[in-house]
């Protein structure tokens, strides 16, 4: 090439004038990428094609990913209300067959004998001891036999913060 530039180049007339003979014969040409089809679709190298794809593969999977960790975990969340929500109707339907045994007279007064080891005038009172009951304090059991202080609530608040 660097020949080719120091001579100087010969008018068109004079090399149109050569034999034909003289004249060399065309080069043939290099393949090119884009025209032979060598390159494969969009004119790309396999190579190419291949980052190509991963950079498409990588943008897909980070717009996925975060309304995915949004779905799973919203379903984690409303999996542990649904539950929380049983164990509420559970309690609620606990709590509604408790208030209706205590409507009940009878039943009070069963838990009134049982717990509080009340009896009706005229009845006697017995506790029966049973073999290792002997450290067992009955009195702690007993209710009080002097009457509860007639303090209000917040009265009965204070006295209990103040003395413990």
């Amino acid at each position: 090439m660097a020949e080719r530039a120091r001579r100087p180049r010969r008018p068109r007339a004079e090399r149109e004038a050569r034999p034909a003979r003289a004249r060399k014969p065309p080069r043939p040409k290099a393949p090119s990428r884009r025209g032979d089809g060598t390159g494969g679709a969009f004119g790309m190298t396999g190579t190419r094609r291949a980052a190509m794809f991963a950079m498409v593969l990588c943008a897909l999977a980070l717009s996925i990913a975060v309304p995915l960790r949004t779905y799973l975990s919203q379903r984690d969340e409303l999996r542990d209300v649904g539950a929380e929500q049983q164990k509420l109707r559970e309690t609620v339907a606990a709590l509604e067959q408790r208030k209706a045994q205590l409507q009940d007279p009878a039943y009070v007064e069963i838990e009134a004998r049982k717990r509080l080891h009340w009896v009706r005038p005229g009845e006697t009172p017995y506790i029966v001891q049973l073999p290792g009951d002997e450290n067992r304090n009955t009195e702690s059991e007993r209710p009080s036999g002097k009457p509860a202080a007639q303090r209000s609530w917040y009265e009965e608040l204070w006295q209990s913060v103040t003395h413990k």
